[in-house]
Formats: structure tokens, C-alpha cells, sequence
């Protein structure tokens, strides 16, 4: 583990402007959080800087007790940060990071005013797919719904009026207790206007989320909740759209704790890959303190290994991966239509954008009659096409682009195009052609009836209604594609310290729950944010029927009773299990971990990498049955992936990563024996890391420790490790780290010896001097670096400013751009433009420098400069612009 020591280097990066990735945290200029030593009281601090800074939130709980500031003086923020970082009142102090409403996909939504029910329900029994990929519906037939339990929802807020949702806040209802830390109004940037309800009618994440832990069942689509019984609170964290900072995290965090909250779920997060965060340091502290605390493992799966999100990352944090639904659910609008002079039939659609269909009544054209052409409709029509304005033209989806689809025939005179699926369900496509009025998608059923009929001679008019107003019906569709596999957008771990990440998975993908009823009262979303839901409702389930509220009880059993999957690309299954990484301890089994008896001691075990490498590990199992059980016990692998790609690439490979068979070897002492009943045993697992890998491309190796009991019980602990050095990797991509300017997106690098005219010193945020193009350092880190560092070089050794400059690490520097150093930084690019300031708050003079950039390597020694990987930029000159006098006018 690398933790930075210093605690001057944990004033991050306060003028980074942006990164690539989209969930990468942002920084809010002169905001910082605070931590007090102990008996240390917030006023007095508060009063020793108010000259400087004001109170941004008050942070007073039982597990943390400090402040967030925001320095009055952006401009000195970095340089008064320091300072009280080093008063005695002060144990620890961290930039305010900001994290964006959490990503998912919304596929459809749907309306109150619709009678159409799932048949899920008809029986009486939970047959919604979700609960029975989860065992959950066993809990339900049971009459075991988490009475008792109460679930803290840190979120977008929840539409506690919707009636599924319990109709009302407060003491006896669903959404029993919470508050609004925010307003509608606040984006992450201004003041929030926090108040005491916790309503969302306007994002929808929260109250989907809401839905899937306690849905009730008064609803037209027969939803339920899988631990409908449990109380609920609500902590509204985000405005309508927008980020939200670390401190408002922090708070909400500990009033659910404070509130008694049993479980505390949130969906959540932002790239990191280290465990150091303010926000995920209080999660652990929340979780040590007896109240376990899921979070989404993120979605951004497509990054590939080592992209574990914070707050998911923390230590003890039980993060959730996401697998996808059996069923694909769809919320259809519907129409009519009519064969000839046959009678009416209802279909559905899915409206695209544009969406004015409101009073189309035309016939159907289609470009053939081939429904299985995958280039349907991407060649231009030809010259014998008739006027297609006075009909809705039906095209197969396939091969080239909607666009491409909507522009040929528009082409021929088109204003409605009808698109039917190549594979189940619809979708809402984009299809913003010149020319075109409506677009449109049904299922590739209807499709084909359509065409045949056409094909036969008869004539198919299709009766349109307005999208916004047309009643919906549910249709359930096999998911042919991917059922039960892992979504290919969950993000992957470890994290860089090569801890277990994520801890195991639940459905996810095509979840239908409760909406807003102002933004249609249902929908149907994917993502980690529907997964980790599900898994705090079986967490309530397992602590009413196992009595236990202990996080690390609670998080080794349901890693040990999972189900691992096999892995697959989105389209195509292999015949070995996914990485530990993606899957964690694989799909959780709620009714298993609730009547498990055997207990293992641990939740998964992590081998490390080549330098760290720990091949000798320890568990205990526990026998709680009333018999003795005689175990056996067996390795199971799991595909190996490559984290780089290859071709001596430092770059992380994307998503498929490279899964190659070098698999660990596992021996057990003892291997098989028997534990009396209420006896444990302590199993020593020793690890043989897998050969013939291509260790600089860091492979990362796992499988499962298969624990099989005479009773028929079956268990499996997880295990990782990486067959290479993460210390010998290229963190610093050198390619990348360039010197550019605020105007050039691309960051294209400047020619050697560019001149910058640079504000008066002071004078950065006037308006006088926003036409000028300031130096920016774009940094690229191929993997995530501890510490980041950027000295400012002089070039000539006679000049006044070599003189002042001191040696660090073999560098003659000035000191740091303010900004620097920034610690537990991600991989991506990072942004930092410069307007002469030091990290100490003094100016370069005018005159020629260059930047070194050093990053330290994973598992490296901060103090030591060997320990870095550098780079320099080409040098440059500065000059500062004359200081603009302000005209005054006089009065008469």
C-alpha cells in the first residue's frame, strides 16, 4: 500500500480543468476539506481564517469531525491550504473533488395510465427475473421482505408521492426519514439550497433505485421490491443535473449513519483506483463501525483492468458489479394498424428523435422484401422509387448507420421513417436528417409480419400517435444476447494496491423500477446504479433471517455463495469463468448466503504483484451445522487478462482485454477433512503465479477456491494476483505530457521557445486579459501514479531566477506550479494552465523555462527520486502584460 506522507502533498490540483475520461472527479477551485484533531472545536478554527475563507459545510459527526472552507482568494488558495495544513487544530485537509449524477442508460419509460400487467405476478409468486437470478423470490414466497431493516439511499433523491413508493415522507411511511442537502437549483458549481425533503421529480436515478429495493406492489406493471418491507431514507445529493462535491458525500454519508441507517447504498462514483479518497476513507469508517455500505463498482467497463471507481474502492467498501437481465423489458408506445380493410392492431414503437408523429396516418413502403438483408436501406433508392412523402417508410435495422438509413430515404421524398430491430426488443435512435418529421423503431417481429404482408400485395396502413401521450404497455423479450453475463460496461479492478475489486455482481442491465411521475412514473435503466440497489435489498433479506448485522460477516458470505459466470465479450461466451476483476466472487445467491452454515473467514484473497507477491494465505472455515461436515477442497480458474496491450504498449488494453490460459497453481494443507459440528479449521492456501505470461504486459491472473461439503453445500473464495512488476510500469506516458496552450483542445505540443504573454501578476481572473492564450501542461498517465509533480525549470543558470532555485530530486526548480503536487491521481490526462504562480504563492519572474513532470511509480517510495518516472517539456519564454489602468469618470 502507498500512502503519501506528507500532508502538504494532499492539496490535489485545485486549477486542473478537466481530464478525458468523463468520470474522472473534478476539482472545485479553493475548496477544501478539513479533518480537526481531536478536541479540537470547528468555531475556533473557523475564526482563525475568517479573513481568508468561509464555511462551505459544516462537517460535525461522530466519525468526522471537521469542515469544508472555500478561500476567499482563489488565486492563494494552494498557498493558504498549506499553511493550515499545518496548524495544530488540523489532522488532515483535501481538495473538495467533484463527482457527476451517476451514469446510466435509460432505455424506456414509461406511463402511470397504462393497465397492461407483467404476468409476473398472476401466480402470486415473485417470478420478476432479477429475484430469480438472485434467489430473492424465495424470500418473497417466504413472506420475508426485510421488515425492520433500514436502507439510507444517497442519491438524486426519491418521488416519494409515487404510489408504488408509498405516497408520502415521514415517520410510517416507506420513505421514512432522510433530507435534501441541495436544492433543485444546485450543479455542483453554486450554492447549494439544501432543505428537509428529499423529493426528485426532475433526475429519476434516486427513484429507480428507490424502486428496485421496496417497490410496493400497487402498480399497473405488478413491480415489487426485493425487500419491500425495509424502511427507506432518502439523501438527496444532487440538483436536477450537475456534480456534486466530496463534502456533501461526506455529510450525507455520516447523517445516514447518524440516523441509524442498517445499510447505506450509493450509486455512485468516479475514476480513481486508489483507496485514499476523503469520501472513501469515511465509507470505510462507516463500514468499521458495523454498517455495511455498497456501492456501484462504475461503468466504465470499456477502459478495461485497473479502473476501480471511488468510493468503491475503498477498503472494506463492498462494490457491486453488474450482470445483465434475462429478460430485456420494454415500456412500448402504442398504435394501430390496418391490413387492407382487415381491423385494427395494436404494435409498438419506440420513438427516435425527431419524434413528430402526432396524426400520422400513411401507408408503409419498404425497400424489399428481404427481412434478412443486413444492408437494408443503405444504398441510395433507385430512379424508380416513388414520391415517398405520402408514406412511412419501413427499413431493417443493420450494417450502416440510422443516419445513413434516414438520408437515402429522405432522399426520395420521405418524412417518416419506421426502422424494425435485427435483434429483440426496440431502441430509440437518432435520426436528425434535413427533411425528416418522425423516426421510429419496432420490434423485429412486427417487422416481418408488416413486410410480409406488403410482399403479398396488401396495403399497410400504420395510424400514428404523439410519443408524449400515447399509453404504454410492457413487453418482456428473451435476452438473447447476453442473459446472466456480465455487462460489458461494468468497470473492472483491482484497484492499483491490487485489492480485490469488485466484491460480486447483481442484475444490472435492463432493469425495469419506478421513475419520477412527472418523467413518466417507469422506466427501464442499466448500469451499476441498478445493480448495487439490489444488492442492499439482499442484504436486508440476509440480516432478518440471519440476525447479523456485521459488515464482514454479511460481505463473506454472499462473495462465498455466489455463482461465478462465464466471461463474454458482449456477443459470444468462452468456456472459461470471467476474471475475478470483472465479476468479483461472481452473481449473488440470497437465499444460499441466508442459510448458509459453513462460513468462511475471508470474502477473497489477493496475492499481489511479483514484487509484493504473498503465496502463502490463511482462512478459516466454519462448520454452524448441527453435524459434522467432511470438505473437499479444489481450484477453479478464471481467464487470465493482460492489463496493457501488446506490441510493447505502456497503454491499458480496452475491453475485450487479451484473456490468454496461464493459470496460478494452488496447493491446500489440508485438502480434505471434516470439522464437528459449531468447530472451525484454518486451510493454508499456498499460490504458484502462472509462467509464460508476458509479464510486462501485466497479466492479471485469478480463479476460485472451491469449498465443497459432504451436506451438498458448495462455497468459492475468490482470488487475484498480477504476474508482473505494477512498480516496473509505465505510469508517465511521455508521448502525452506535453506543454500546450488553453486554446488547443487536442493539446497539441508548441514549438520549442514560444513566447507566452501572461496577466499581470495577480491578476489571472480579469476580464482585461481574457484574450490571452496562457501555457497549459496536459499530463498523460498510462496507469494511476501516488503523486504527481511538476517543477518549474529555469534555463539560463546566469539568470536572476536560476540563482533562487533549489534542487530536488536532481532538478533545479523554483518550486511547483500552483496546483502541484497532486496526489492519488488516476490514469487519463490532466489539464493545468499557468499564469506564472507557484504552488507558495510568489511569481516567476518573466524569462525562459522548461517543466519537469514526475509521477511516481505504483508501490514507489515518495521520498526517493529514483523513484519517479520524468519528463520534460520543451522550454518557453514568459512575459507579463503591462497592467491596465481602468478609466474613471468623473462626475460633474
Amino acid at each position: 500500500m502507498v500512502r503519501v506522507g506528507l500532508t502538504a502533498t494532499l492539496l490535489a490540483a485545485a486549477t486542473v480543468a478537466r481530464a478525458v475520461q468523463s468520470s474522472t472527479p473534478g476539482v472545485i477551485p479553493g475548496a477544501y476539506i478539513v479533518e480537526y484533531e481531536d478536541n479540537h472545536d470547528s468555531k475556533t478554527f473557523l475564526d482563525s481564517i475568517s479573513d481568508d475563507a468561509t464555511l462551505r459545510k459544516e462537517l460535525h459527526f461522530d466519525l468526522f469531525k471537521g469542515s469544508s472552507i472555500q478561500f476567499k482568494d482563489i488565486e492563494k488558495a494552494e498557498e493558504t491550504a498549506a499553511k493550515v495544513a499545518e496548524l495544530p487544530a488540523i489532522k488532515q485537509i483535501w481538495p473538495v473533488k467533484t463527482y457527476p449524477v451517476p451514469e446510466h442508460t435509460v432505455h424506456y419509460t414509461g406511463s402511470v395510465l397504462q393497465d397492461v400487467l407483467s404476468k409476473r405476478q398472476e401466480s402470486g409468486k415473485d417470478l420478476f427475473t432479477p429475484h430469480l437470478m438472485t434467489q430473492v423470490n424465495k424470500f418473497k414466497d417466504a413472506g420475508i421482505v426485510g421488515k425492520g431493516i433500514k436502507i439510507a439511499i444517497i442519491d438524486t433523491g426519491t418521488d416519494y408521492l409515487h404510489p408504488a413508493l408509498g405516497g408520502c415522507f415521514g415517520p410510517g411511511c416507506l420513505v421514512s426519514y432522510g433530507t435534501d442537502l441541495v436544492g433543485d437549483a444546485f450543479n455542483g458549481k453554486n450554492t447549494p439550497t439544501p432543505d428537509s425533503d428529499p423529493l426528485d421529480n426532475c433526475n429519476g436515478h434516486g427513484t429507480h433505485v428507490a424502486g428496485i429495493i421496496a417497490a410496493q406492489s400497487n402498480n399497473p406493471y405488478g413491480i415489487i421490491g426485493a425487500a419491500a418491507g425495509v424502511t427507506l431514507g432518502s439523501y438527496r445529493v444532487f440538483g436536477c443535473s450537475g456534480d456534486v462535491g466530496n463534502d456533501i458525500l461526506i455529510a450525507a454519508y455520516n447523517m445516514a449513519y447518524e440516523a441509524g441507517s442498517d445499510i447505506i447504498t450509493a450509486s455512485i462514483g468516479g475514476a480513481s483506483g486508489w483507496a485514499e479518497d476523503p469520501w472513501a476513507e469515511v465509507v470505510s469508517r462507516i463500514v468499521e463501525n458495523g454498517v455495511p455500505c455498497v456501492v456501484s463498482a462504475g461503468n466504465d467497463g470499456s477502459e478495461g483492468l485497473f479502473y476501480a471507481s471511488t468510493a468503491a474502492n475503498g477498503r472494506k467498501v463492498t462494490a457491486i458489479a453488474s450482470v445483465d437481465n434475462t429478460l430485456a423489458p420494454a415500456l412500448l408506445s402504442n398504435a394501430t394498424y390496418k391490413v387492407d380493410n382487415g381491423a385494427l392492431t395494436a404494435f409498438g414503437f419506440t420513438t427516435g428523435e425527431p419524434g413528430a408523429w402526432g396524426g400520422v396516418s400513411l401507408p408503409l413502403w419498404a425497400v424489399n422484401f428481404n427481412t434478412t438483408d443486413t444492408a437494408n436501406g443503405c444504398e441510395p433508392y433507385p430512379d424508380s422509387t416513388p414520391d415517398l412523402s405520402g408514406h412511412i417508410v419501413l427499413i431493417r435495422r443493420g450494417s450502416c448507420t440510422f443516419v445513413t438509413k434516414i438520408t437515402n430515404a429522405v432522399a426520395k421524398g420521405a418524412k417518416y421513417v419506421m426502422l424494425y430491430n435485427n435483434v429483440v426488443g426496440t431502441a430509440s435512435v437518432s435520426g436528425a436528417v434535413d427533411g425528416v418529421k418522425g423516426v421510429a423503431m419496432t420490434t423485429a417481429d412486427q417487422g416481418v409480419t408488416w413486410i410480409k404482408a406488403l410482399q403479398a400485395g396488401s396495403e399497410v396502413v400504420v395510424n400514428m400517435v404523439d410519443p408524449s401521450t400515447a399509453s404504454k404497455f410492457l413487453a418482456n423479450f428473451d435476452n438473447t444476447l447476453s442473459a446472466g453475463f456480465l455487462s460489458t460496461y461494468t468497470s473492472w479492478g483491482p484497484t492499483y494496491e491490487v485489492d480485490v475489486k469488485p466484491q460480486f455482481s447483481s442484475p444490472g442491465g435492463m432493469i425495469l423500477s419506478t421513475y419520477p411521475r412527472a418523467l413518466g412514473a417507469y422506466a427501464v435503466l442499466s448500469g451499476t446504479s441498478m445493480a448495487c440497489p439490489l444488492a442492499a435489498a439482499v442484504y436486508a433479506l440476509v440480516i432478518e433471517v440471519r440476525g447479523t448485522k456485521d459488515p464482514k460477516t454479511l460481505e463473506n458470505i454472499l462473495s462465498s455463495t455466489a455463482h461465478p459466470n462465464l466471461f463474454q465479450n458482449g456477443k459470444t461466451a468462452s468456456n472459461v469463468l470471467a476474471p475475478v476483476p470483472q465479476q468479483g466472487g461472481g452473481l449473488i445467491q440470497a437465499w444460499d448466503a441466508a442459510h448458509a452454515t459453513t462460513l468462511l473467514s475471508v470474502s477473497s484473497i489477493s496475492f499481489n504483484d511479483t514484487d509484493n507477491f504473498s503465496p502463502v494465505k490463511q482462512f478459516s472455515i466454519s462448520n454452524t451445522a448441527k453435524t459434522a461436515i467432511t470438505y473437499k477442497l479444489s481450484h477453479v480458474v478464471a481467464a487470465t487478462g493482460y492489463t496493457l496491450a501488446g506490441d510493447g504498449s505502456i497503454t491499458p488494453d480496452t475491453f475485450p482485454n487479451d484473456l490468454v490460459a496461464g493459470y496460478a497453481s494452488i496447493a491446500f494443507s489440508p485438502s480434505d477433512f471434516t470439522i464437528a459440528a459449531g468447530q472451525r479449521k484454518i486451510v493454508t492456501v499456498t499460490a504458484t503465479a502462472p509462467t509464460g505470461l508476458d509479464a510486462k504486459r501485466l497479466p492479471v491472473y485469478s480463479g476460485y477456491l472451491a469449498v465443497n461439503g459432504s451436506d451438498g453445500s458448495g462455497l468459492s473464495l475468490p482470488y487475484l494476483g498480477v504476474a508482473g512488476s505494477m512498480h516496473s510500469a509505465t505510469v508517465l506516458d511521455t508521448t502525452g505530457t506535453v506543454l500546450s496552450r488553453v486554446s488547443d483542445k487536442n493539446n497539441g505540443g508548441v514549438a520549442v521557445n514560444t513566447t507566452f504573454i501572461l496577466p499581470p501578476a495577480g491578476h489571472a481572473n480579469d476580464s482585461a486579459y481574457s484574450a490571452l492564450d496562457l501555457p497549459k501542461i496536459a499530463i498523460t498517465l498510462a496507469l494511476g501514479s501516488a503523486l504527481v509533480r511538476v517543477d518549474v525549470v529555469p534555463v539560463s543558470n546566469c539568470s536572476t531566477a536560476a540563482k533562487n532555485a533549489t534542487t530536488v530530486f536532481g532538478t533545479k526548480t523554483l518550486g511547483q506550479p500552483l496546483g502541484f503536487p497532486s496526489v492519488y491521481n488516476p490514469r487519463g490526462t490532466s489539464e493545468t494552465s499557468w499564469d506564472g504562480r507557484l504552488a507558495d504563492g510568489s511569481y516567476v519572474p518573466a524569462g525562459v523555462y522548461k517543466f519537469a513532470v514526475k509521477a511516481l511509480k505504483i508501490f514507489g517510495k515518495p521520498e526517493v527520486g529514483s523513484e519517479y518516472e520524468t519528463t520534460e517539456t520543451v522550454q518557453f519564454r514568459i512575459r507579463y502584460a503591462a497592467l491596465k489602468r481602468r478609466s474613471v469618470s468623473k462626475g460633474l
